[in-house]
C-alpha cells in the first residue's frame, strides 16, 4: 500500500485517551510519511497537542452541541478522506461522523461496539478480548498498513513550558505530584488520605506539589488536602499551570500519585512512574500503561461485592462508580508501594515503552 492516503482520525476526548493515540501518530509518520492525517479532536485536547508535527488537528467544540457540529462539518466541506478511523463511541462522535465523507470507515470491534457505533461504520478493527485502551486505539491503524510496537511519545511540548516548569520544581531529592482528581468525582480518594501521603512522602525526602486544574472541584480538594497536612510543606500549583505546562512539570516529577485520570496517563507518556489508585475502573485496562505494576487496583474486590462475579463475567472495561468506592484503597499499601518505587533504581521503575498486544 505504497500511494499516498489522506486519513482523518475522529477521538474527541479525554486527555488520557488522546495521548494513548501519540504512538500512533509517530509510527504512522515512519511508516507512511506520504499519508496526510487529519484529527478532529476536542478543545482542550488541541490545546495540549498544538504544534504537533505531521497531523492537521482540527478542534471540535463538544459543548456547542449541533452549533459545533455545524460548524465542523462546515470546515470540512469539500473534502473526502480515504479512510475515517472513528475512534470514539459516544454517540456525539458517531453523529458528527455522519458530516465526514471518506471511502472506508473503521470502527470498534464488536465486543466494545455501544450507542449505535456499528451503524455509522463498514470495517472494524481486530477483535482482542482483553486489550488495554491503547492497545485497542493502536489497532486502528493496522487496516491501513501501520503497525506499532514501539511506544513513542510526543506531546509537542514547547522549550518554554520546561523553562516554566523548571522554575517551579527546582532541584531537590526529588518531587511527588499529587493529582488528585478524576473528571468521574467518584474515582476520586478522599483528602485527608492523600495528605497522609505527603506526610510520609515528605519523611521519606520527597518534596510534595499539588497538580490540577482549575474547575471548583479541583480547588475544592486541594484546599481538603493542605488543611490535613499544614506542616507537609506542599507546593500547590493547582490551576496554575496551562496544558502546555502539565507534560513539562509531570516530567520534572520523581512520581506521580493520582487516580483514573489524564494526567496519569501523560506521566506514563513523558516517563515519570505513577502509582496509579483504581477500584472504580480496571488498571489492567485503564491503568498508566508503563506503570501498571505500581498501581493498587481493587477492582476485582469491587467487583466481587458488587456483582458477586470476578471481572472476567461482566464486560470488559465496566466502570464500578458509587460513592465510597475509592474507600478501599488503604493509606499503608500506597505508602509501602511508594518505598518500594523509590528502593528501585530510577532505570528499572518503568515498563518498557514497547507495545504488549496479542
Amino acid at each position: 500500500m505504497s500511494d499516498a492516503l489522506s486519513v482523518c482520525l475522529l477521538r474527541l476526548s479525554a486527555l488520557g485517551d488522546v495521548s494513548h493515540l501519540l504512538p500512533l501518530i509517530h509510527a504512522w509518520r515512519q511508516q507512511r510519511p506520504q499519508d496526510r492525517l487529519t484529527w478532529i479532536l476536542g478543545a482542550g485536547e488541541g490545546a495540549l497537542l498544538a504544534g504537533l508535527p505531521g497531523v492537521e488537528l482540527i478542534v471540535h467544540r463538544k459543548r456547542d452541541g449541533l452549533k459545533g457540529m455545524r460548524a465542523t462539518w462546515r470546515e470540512l466541506a469539500g473534502r473526502r478522506f480515504d479512510a475515517l478511523l472513528l475512534m470514539q463511541l459516544a454517540l456525539r462522535a458517531n453523529v458528527l461522523s455522519l458530516g465526514i465523507k471518506a471511502g472506508r470507515r473503521i470502527g470498534y470491534d464488536r465486543m466494545r461496539s455501544k450507542e449505535g457505533h456499528g451503524l455509522f461504520i463498514g470495517e472494524r478493527i481486530a477483535e482482542h478480548p482483553r486489550g488495554h485502551v491503547l492497545e485497542t486505539l493502536l489497532r486502528f491503524g493496522e487496516p491501513l498498513g501501520v503497525k506499532v510496537d514501539e511506544l513513542v511519545w510526543d506531546c509537542a511540548t514547547p522549550p518554554e513550558a520546561h523553562d516554566w516548569a523548571r522554575e517551579q520544581l527546582q532541584d531537590s531529592d526529588g518531587w511527588l505530584g499529587i493529582s488528585p482528581c478524576s473528571s468521574h468525582a467518584l474515582r476520586n480518594w478522599r483528602p485527608e488520605r492523600y495528605a497522609a501521603v505527603a506526610r510520609h512522602a515528605r519523611n521519606a525526602g520527597l518534596r510534595v506539589v499539588l497538580l490540577g486544574g482549575r474547575s471548583d472541584l479541583e480547588r475544592q480538594m486541594a484546599d481538603a488536602i493542605l488543611a490535613a497536612a499544614p506542616d507537609s510543606g506542599m507546593l500547590d500549583l493547582t490551576g496554575k499551570d496551562t496544558l502546555k505546562q502539565l507534560p513539562a512539570l509531570l516530567a520534572r516529577l520523581t512520581v506521580l500519585i493520582g487516580p483514573d485520570a489524564g494526567p496519569a496517563h501523560l506521566a506514563s507518556a513523558v516517563g515519570t512512574p505513577v502509582i496509579g489508585l483504581y477500584a472504580a475502573t480496571d488498571a489492567r485496562r485503564s491503568g498508566p500503561y508503563r506503570s501498571i505494576h505500581w498501581c493498587v487496583n481493587h477492582y476485582a474486590e469491587v467487583c466481587q461485592k458488587r456483582y458477586g462475579k470476578p471481572p472476567e463475567a461482566i464486560g470488559w472495561g465496566r466502570r464500578i462508580e458509587y460513592p465510597g468506592v475509592m474507600d478501599v484503597v488503604r493509606v499503608e499499601e500506597v505508602t509501602a508501594l511508594l518505598d518500594r518505587l523509590l528502593a528501585t533504581p530510577a532505570a528499572e521503575r518503568l515498563a518498557p515503552a514497547r507495545v504488549r498486544m496479542s
